[in-house]
């Protein structure tokens, strides 16, 4: 009788043990991926604040060959402005979509100079530019894909379980503000 007790403890504490470990492993593996977020939304910043930094140089290289579109330029300075005090994934999303209309009517008015578009200084600013956008692309892909992998965790049994009990929250994706827009194809003119 005793050594049947003795078998029920020990396989009673055996599962405990599993239980518990199992626990810690869920708790570890959210925090991973919490941080993880954390770190790629970063990555988002930085690139986005090399983009910010960028832009002035760009209008002002515009700005000595179009003096007199001021509202283009006062239009990039302040969505600019917008952008870089936007702070949530859903509001970066929205300033940053207004900030990249913007830049594309700074592109429209450098079309129209000839000299500007065979310029050195801005033909380096835009290569710069692109290969920012390029970089934030891949960021924000990334973060998503982060995102969504953190936000399945604390959903799916049983680690919603222990991402409940310690507070971990879903997380925002990086979205585009109106992906209709966004993916209409884009229109090419030789004329």
């Amino acid at each position: 009788m005793i050594a049947l007790v003795t078998i029920v403890l020990i396989v009673f504490l055996g599962v405990v043990c599993l239980v518990v470990l199992a626990g810690i492993a869920l708790y570890n593996r959210l925090v991973r991926l919490r941080t993880t977020v954390h770190s790629s939304w970063s990555d988002i910043d930085v690139n986005l604040k090399k983009r910010y930094d960028l832009v002035p140089n760009l209008v002002e290289t515009v700005k000595g060959y179009a003096a007199h579109e001021r509202g283009v330029f006062e239009n990039v300075t302040k969505a600019r402005s917008m952008a870089m005090s936007a702070s949530t994934p859903a509001d970066k999303a929205k300033t940053e979509n207004m900030f990249g209309e913007t830049l594309k009517s700074l592109f429209a008015v450098a079309e129209a100079y000839p000299d500007l578009k065979a310029n050195a200084n801005f033909q380096q600013l835009q290569s710069q530019l692109k290969e920012l956008e390029d970089n934030i692309e891949y960021s924000r892909r990334y973060y998503n894909a982060v995102v969504r992998d953190y936000n399945i965790m604390t959903e799916t049994f049983p680690s919603n379980i222990v991402a409940g009990q310690f507070r971990f929250q879903k997380e925002e994706f990086y979205e585009l503000e109106e992906p209709g827009v966004e993916r209409k194809p884009v229109k090419v003119s030789f004329s």
